[in-house]
Order: C-alpha cells, then sequence, then structure tokens
C-alpha cells in the first residue's frame, strides 16, 4: 500500500513538473507594447484607431449562427458610421434643438404687432347712462365696422432680454446634439463588443466541448483496475457543464446582437454577425497616458460642460430681465375702431352708424399708444421674481458643478478600466497558452502507464485532466472578457474626454466600411431622421481631436 501511494505521488510530481517545463519553453508572455495595446503614451493623446493584438494565442474554433436564423454581416467601421445618424438618441436631441429654435424665433419677434382683419356690429336696445344730464335715456342704436386691425402689447424687457436667453438655450441643445452622438457612438462600441465577446466565449466553449467529449471517450475505455468508475461519472458532469455554457454563449451572442440591433435600429430579427475576429482589439488612446492631462481635456472639451454653461449664462439673463423689469416700460399699441369703441382692436375702415334700422354709411381711424411702468404687488412681486431667478441660477450652477465631477470621474474610472485590462490582456494571452499546453500534457498522461513492481498505474489520473479543462475553459473566459473589457474601456474613455464621434464615424474611421442591411419589418417605424433646426450648425465638421 505504501509503496503504491508513494509511487502515484512521484509520478504526479514528475508529470506536473513536465508540464511547468514545457509551458516555459512554448508560452512567452507577451508586454502590452508587444501585444500593440500601448504606445507608452507617445505622442497625440488619441493615436488610433490602430488594431492590436492582432495575433491569436492559439487557432479559435470557427462559429456559425444556428441554422435558420438571418445572418447580418457588419464591421466595426460600418457600425460607427451607422451609429452616428439612425440612434433615436440622436434624434431625441434634434427635436429639443428644433423646440429651442423656436422659441428663438418667437422671442426675436416680440416686438411685433398682431395683424388682425375682421368685422364688428354693436347694437344697443333700452336704457343708457345720459352723457349730459344724471339719469337714463332710452334709445337704439347701432354700429358696423369692417377693416383692419393691429395689437401690439408688451413689456419692452421682455423684447430685449427674452432673445438673448433664448439664444443661450439653443446653444446648449446643439451642444446636447453632440453629446447624444458620443452618447450614441459609445453604446454601440459596448454593444458591438458585446457581441464579439460572446462569439469569443462561444469559439472557447465549442473547444472545450469538443475536449470533453474527448476525454469522456478516453475514460470510458481505460480498464477497471486503472480507474475507477466514479471518474466516468466525474467527466460526464464536467462535459455537461461545459455544453451548458456553449448553448449560454450562443444565447448570449444573440441577447448582444439584438441589442445592437436595436442601437442601430437594424432587423431585430437577424443576428449579427461581425467580420472581425473576436480577439482584435483597437487601440485608440494609450493606456500610458497621464489621467491629470486627460481630466483637464475632458474638462475643456466634454459638450455636456458646454451645454451647462449655456445654460447657466440664461440663468443669468434671466436674473437681469427681471431686475430691470421695473425700470423699463412696458408698450401698448392697438387700434379702437371698434363699433363700440372698446371691442376689436381695428385701426378703423368702412363704418356704418346709426339709429337701428336706419345706416348712415362713412369711414374712421383709431388707435390707442401708451407707455406703462409696473410694480407688481407694491414691488414685492417683482422682488419674489428676483429671488426666482437667482434659485435657477444656483441650481444651473451646482448642475455644472456636478458634471465637471462626473467627466473628471468618468476619465479617471475609463482610464484605469483601460489600464487594468490592457495588463489582464498580456496575463490572459499567457494564461491561455499554458491552459492549452496543461490540457494536452495532463490528457497525453491519462493514456501512458507505467509499473511499480506488482502495480499499473496511470501517469495522470483523469480528474487531473478534468481540472486541465476546467482552467482552459476559465482561460478562454478570462482571455475573452479581457479583450473586450479593454475595447470597451477605449471607447469610454474617448467619450469620457470629450472626442467627437464624428472622428471615428466620419474622419478617421476603424478600416473600411462595407455594405449593410439596414432594412427593418414592415411593421416596425422607418428609419428617417430628424434635420437640424439651424442648418448653420453642423457637427459632421467637427475638428480633430487636439494633441498633448
Amino acid at each position: 500500500m505504501f509503496n503504491r501511494i508513494t509511487a502515484r505521488l512521484l509520478l504526479t510530481g514528475v508529470s506536473l513538473l513536465g508540464t511547468v517545463l514545457m509551458a516555459q519553453e512554448s508560452s512567452y508572455q507577451k508586454t502590452t507594447k508587444q501585444l500593440g495595446l500601448d504606445d507608452s503614451g507617445k505622442g497625440e493623446i488619441f493615436s488610433g484607431p490602430k488594431e492590436a493584438n492582432t495575433k491569436a494565442p492559439t487557432e479559435f474554433k470557427k462559429v456559425d449562427i444556428q441554422e435558420g436564423d438571418f445572418p447580418l454581416p457588419i464591421n466595426f467601421a460600418s457600425a460607427m458610421q451607422l451609429s452616428d445618424a439612425r440612434p433615436l438618441i440622436i434624434d431625441a436631441a434634434k427635436a429639443a434643438e428644433m423646440v429651442a429654435a423656436a422659441q428663438l424665433q418667437r422671442a426675436n419677434v416680440l416686438w411685433l404687432p398682431n395683424i388682425y382683419a375682421g368685422i364688428d356690429y354693436y347694437r344697443h336696445d333700452g336704457q343708457y347712462p345720459s352723457p349730459v344730464s344724471p339719469g337714463q335715456i332710452s334709445n337704439s342704436r347701432q354700429a358696423f365696422t369692417a377693416g383692419p386691425g393691429l395689437s401690439a402689447i408688451f413689456a419692452t424687457t421682455d423684447a430685449i432680454y427674452e432673445p438673448l436667453s433664448a439664444r443661450q438655450i439653443l446653444k446648449a441643445r446643439q451642444y446636447e446634439i453632440q453629446a447624444a452622438k458620443n452618447d450614441a457612438l459609445m453604446e454601440v462600441a459596448v454593444a458591438y463588443f458585446n457581441v464579439q465577446q460572446s462569439r469569443g466565449r462561444l469559439a472557447g466553449a465549442i473547444d472545450t466541448v469538443t475536449k470533453g467529449k474527448e476525454l469522456v471517450r478516453k475514460t470510458e475505455v481505460l480498464s477497471k483496475g486503472l480507474a475507477a468508475p466514479v471518474e466516468i461519472d466525474r467527466s460526464r458532469t464536467l462535459l455537461a457543464e461545459l455544453e451548458e455554457n456553449a448553448v449560454q454563449a450562443r444565447n448570449d451572442w444573440k441577447v448582444a446582437s439584438a441589442e445592437l440591433a436595436r442601437l442601430l435600429r437594424l432587423n431585430p430579427m437577424a443576428q449579427v454577425v461581425p467580420v472581425e475576429p473576436p480577439h482584435l482589439a483597437l487601440m485608440l488612446i494609450s493606456p500610458s497616458q497621464p489621467v491629470d492631462g486627460l481630466i483637464s481635456l475632458g474638462l475643456t472639451s466634454r459638450p455636456e460642460l458646454s451645454s451647462n454653461q449655456a445654460l447657466v449664462q440664461a440663468t443669468i439673463v434671466k436674473l437681469k430681465q427681471e431686475k430691470m423689469r421695473p425700470f423699463i416700460p412696458s408698450l401698448l399699441l392697438q387700434g379702437n375702431s371698434g363699433a363700440n369703441g372698446n371691442s376689436a382692436p381695428l385701426l378703423g375702415g368702412a363704418t356704418s352708424a346709426g339709429v337701428n334700422g336706419q345706416f348712415t354709411g362713412g369711414s374712421r381711424f383709431d388707435m390707442n399708444a401708451a407707455v406703462l411702468w409696473e410694480l407688481k404687488n407694491f414691488g414685492l412681486g417683482n422682488r419674489a421674481l428676483i429671488k426666482d431667478r437667482e434659485g435657477h441660477r444656483q441650481q444651473a450652477l451646482v448642475d455644472l458643478f456636478m458634471i465637471q465631477d462626473r467627466v473628471a470621474a468618468e476619465v479617471a474610472q475609463s482610464q484605469s478600466q483601460l489600464s487594468s485590462a490592457s495588463d489582464r490582456i498580456s496575463f490572459a494571452d499567457a494564461g491561455l497558452k499554458n491552459a492549452l499546453i496543461s490540457y494536452d500534457g495532463n490528457l497525453k498522461g491519462m493514456s501512458e502507464t507505467t509499473r511499480f513492481g506488482d502495480v499499473l498505474m496511470l501517469v495522470n489520473r483523469p480528474q487531473e485532466v478534468v481540472a486541465a479543462l476546467q482552467q482552459l475553459d476559465n482561460a478562454y473566459r478570462n482571455y475573452f472578457k479581457s479583450v473586450q473589457d479593454y475595447n470597451r474601456s477605449q471607447f469610454k474613455l474617448f467619450r469620457s474626454v470629450g472626442f467627437p464621434a464624428e472622428v471615428l464615424a466620419i474622419q478617421k474611421t476603424a478600416g473600411q466600411q462595407i455594405d449593410v442591411d439596414t432594412s427593418r419589418p414592415f411593421d416596425l417605424p422607418p428609419v428617417t431622421g430628424i434635420p437640424y433646426a439651424n442648418m448653420s450648425y453642423n457637427t459632421s465638421s467637427a475638428p480633430l481631436p487636439p494633441k498633448n
């Protein structure tokens, strides 16, 4: 008994030592720079887009959609181009800009009068106060007026300050369009890389399932003296788990595909099939860029900050408007030729008047003009309005400070995530290679036997191969998650520092675009897009990112 245990321990040690030596000879951990994931932060902050991690650590299994599914081929450059126009988040921002543009247009014409054209008829029967003596007189009369009219009743303060405030609000809405474009690009990129991670995970699952089946077959053919029956159950349990992982990975691919189709407003019944391999990385910003410089860039480039700065300016204008209101008069100008003198604001025109039943024709022209200064509620109402506007200004400032803090935090978080993911890829690449070597070595050892005295033993037991296969499955999972975490972090950082989406969608695309089927089912609304309300504002000419 003692000899059997000693022999097994010696064989296990020799096997593990051989595996380690084999891994050291065959697996070389590459640095992030060798993998193309980092250029040491030299040159411009925006140094991409550049393909990285182009060489896979092993040849991955090919993944295909299931029979009956509808494939939708797409590449990353095409997805970026579509993200600049199709997402609804951009249309929502454009609709808000349209409202702001209309409000500015209305504010610009507050000083213009309203124009009327109409007919006014007046009739009186019975008692009426006497205009020359006390008491009532009984008479009957009627009047008729037909002609143009005019009315202009407005606070001059509003005519001066409302356009200034509305112009700042429109500017804020235009910056929000750019922010929506940046958000849409990041969301599409994240969804695209989620699809890639699921495809890579499925490729790894297919490989481990194939290896799991081989392990079960070899375990079943071992003689009873070499492996206990429980080893067969152990192998089958692992195989069932690996097959479940493969099913889940395929489901994750479909779920991620549906989300990408939603963002790009493509056919939700189609399954997105990226052209690029799932191990490919894309470098936009070096992970070695100092975080303080990135935060400074974000605080000067983010459109959300520019939008809120414009809103702060609008509240300042509103505050000044209320402070000046008691000192700037309101104007009143309107026609007063109605048949009764105080009805419709008609300037005059053809008139007829007289005793009921008798008309005498003629013409007339009447107009009132007044300049009025107003103190609301003995001035206390004006004071309350000033406090209200001051409160709105303080709220806008607090919102601006909160966004500044959020921008700084987002930049720091994205840079940390990017740096971490870059290092993890280096370890995951080497780890996957070692896991493949470990599995092959353990599986080979399970097929070999050695004799110690009268005891015939396996060099490696099935449970050691099971453990190696579990490690391989985890290595696949970690590898593809690390790669796509790197890609997602790149685009989160790109958006966090405020680079415009048009740089990647239009000006510096990540490769050649391909034709993408953008048709949608008939029962879904077509993608028409909303035009810019201000045609002079066009973000397609957004500048390239600044140099470091």
